[in-house]
């Protein structure tokens, strides 16, 4: 279970490293390239997480593999602060609250799009155009389909949504008609 506070504190002092720096970019890449290798080396993660081994034994394996990954030294001393407080279970944590605040210092926002059918470029354009008049800044859409939803466009920028699908006008009319309420 991952703790947000915690991962968000560890996150800032990072991304407050990362801006006196200038290396905000890099060092995003570099936490994905390190959890993507804990992704697909599980047996590596549960060595260094499992506490029936020494910790100092595990911190030489991160040690070890940090240094043959080529992280930069900030990155490096970053993840065995992690490890040497009882913390590296909030990677993944850091990662996802990491990009979020190197998103917002490059003005760009994130919004995913969802929709029945396949949209076409220009309707992705469109979206992406009004999405970026909105916020006022550079949106990077995720684009998915899902025919549960007959008709429509659902749109999420954070916690935003704009729900224009027939699935939802339909459940809408249907509470109205329970309700006794004109529609």
């Amino acid at each position: 279970m991952r703790n947000y506070k915690i991962a968000r504190r560890y996150t800032k002092a990072l991304i407050l490293i990362a801006k006196e720096d200038g290396l905000a970019d890099r060092y995003r890449k570099e936490l994905e390239g390190f959890v993507d290798v804990l992704d697909k080396e599980q047996d590596f993660e549960a060595a260094i997480s499992n506490p029936l081994y020494p910790a100092e034994q595990r911190k030489k394996v991160l040690e070890t593999v940090v240094g043959k990954i080529g992280l930069s030294d900030v990155l490096k001393t970053f993840l065995l602060l992690l490890f040497e407080k009882g913390r590296f279970g909030e990677l993944r944590g850091v990662l996802e609250f990491y990009q979020t605040l190197v998103d917002e210092l490059n003005g760009i926002v994130r919004a995913d799009v969802t929709s029945a059918d396949k949209l076409s470029d220009e309707a992705v354009e469109k979206i992406r155009a009004s999405l970026s008049k909105m916020t006022g800044k550079s949106v990077m859409l995720n684009v998915g389909q899902d025919p549960d939803l007959i008709g429509g466009v659902v749109t999420k920028v954070g916690d935003f949504v704009l729900d224009g699908s027939i699935k939802t006008q339909l459940e809408n009319m249907k509470e109205s008609l329970k309700k006794g309420e004109r529609v």
